[in-house]
């Protein structure tokens, strides 16, 4: 490890909610040997978008340093659900669909993390050793008033909804976790706060070193308001076609393309102040947005791909005459879905759905730079898109 304890702190805490606790941490990285750093995924939805990634970001800045990864799949915990920020009971998963996801998972976050310095670890592993005696005793480590601070547990409770008892075990088996795995530090999201901090107590209790805590952000999907959900539909699956990833990521915000930059890019911290030096100077931020689009589409995919990305994108919106700056507006929905003819209206680009649809006839409306014929086309909740009438009149429309 050449980086200096300053220099990987600086690198740990970039983009990061909160470090607990950072004098302890500091303290472990100024031993010779490398962390072990644990990030534990229930394989439930096999199929990662970028909000998925930040998490997966930090590990690969960590493995970099030199530190040992922990890549940990909960095929046990993934039977009982993980129940973190839910209103209901999860339903459990059989292992046979544990096993599909797991198989799923690993082979996308390689395209993240370095394979050959990767251990990948299932729990099952030690829980499966456990006997009911011994599953007694963990539970006796907690009361259920200490369960019931968790904020999804207290807002059942107060609100009369069911709480199943095994749900209490899912915080303290993903703590053992950290217990079986003699955790240096453990990394997760916001929501997971609770029980990042169990595996802290269980440590103690099993008389080891606690390990340290790094939480990151939730990532705001394409609208820059939500967080990043397939079921919002603004988000950037990784599995997407390069052309895919590349036209949505150019559809952020320029205000969002800084955060993006931040969780997702692998640039150095200086390399964005520069930028963004450069922008307040007169550069265009479509500049910048596009090195973050090329870089993404290269780790999912090839710096070939990511050419040829650009290519089309400069063929579909530059050479189609884009302006440089285009008018953006949000708009707010009470449906999961707009029809586009009521939505050229709402921007202004049309004053009545009856000039959309002949617009649309006159094959003088595009979205995202493609033609549209369709006078049915909806758009859903989350997305982010460039609406053009004629030659002249563009919008973005953020959709709420």
């Amino acid at each position: 490890m050449n980086t200096s304890i300053k220099d990987q702190l600086e690198i740990i805490k970039r983009g990061s909610h909160e470090l607990l606790v950072e004098t302890e941490l500091e303290s472990k990285l100024q031993s010779a040997r490398p962390l072990r750093i644990k990030a534990g995924f229930d394989p439930t939805a096999p199929d990662l978008h970028l909000g998925h990634t930040v998490l997966l970001n930090k590990l690969r800045q960590l493995q970099d340093m030199g530190h040992h990864i922990l890549f940990l799949i909960g095929d046990y915990t993934g039977m009982i659900g993980d129940p973190s920020g839910k209103n209901a009971t999860r339903p459990p998963l059989t292992r046979e669909q544990v096993a599909i996801n797991a198989e799923s998972y690993t082979a996308q976050v390689f395209k993240i993390l370095r394979p050959e310095h990767t251990e990948v670890v299932f729990n099952s592993s030690w829980m499966d050793k456990l006997n009911a005696a011994d599953l007694i005793k963990l539970a006796a480590t907690h009361t259920v008033a200490r369960m019931l601070e968790r904020d999804d547990f207290d807002k059942r409770y107060r609100n009369n909804q069911a709480i199943a008892i095994h749900e209490f075990l899912y915080p303290l088996i993903q703590g053992y976790d950290s217990v079986a795995l003699k955790a240096d530090l453990e990394l997760g999201g916001t929501d997971q706060k609770f029980n990042l901090l169990v595996g802290r107590e269980l440590q103690r209790h099993f008389n080891q070193p606690q390990q340290c805590i790094l939480m990151m952000p939730l990532l705001e999907g394409l609208d820059g308001t939500n967080k990043m959900s397939k079921s919002m539909n603004n988000y950037v699956g990784i599995t997407e076609s390069p052309k895919e990833i590349f036209g949505k990521l150019m559809s952020i915000s320029d205000q969002l393309m800084w955060r993006y930059l931040e969780l997702l890019s692998f640039e150095t911290l200086q390399t964005l102040a520069a930028w963004r030096k450069e922008v307040q100077e007169g550069r265009n931020p479509r500049d910048i947005k596009v090195k973050l689009a090329q870089e993404i589409v290269a780790r999912f995919h090839s710096k070939r791909d990511a050419e040829e990305a650009l290519t089309d994108f400069e063929a579909r919106f530059r050479h189609g005459a884009l302006p440089e700056e285009i008018a953006e507006i949000k708009i707010e929905i009470q449906e999961d879905e707009i029809a586009l003819v009521q939505l050229l209206k709402l921007t202004g680009l049309t004053a009545s759905t009856s000039e959309a649809l002949r617009m649309i006839d006159q094959n003088a409306v595009k979205l995202d730079g493609e033609k549209v014929d369709d006078k049915s086309t909806k758009i859903k909740r989350g997305q982010s898109i460039i609406l053009q009438v004629g030659k002249r009149k563009f919008t973005k429309a953020i959709i709420q």
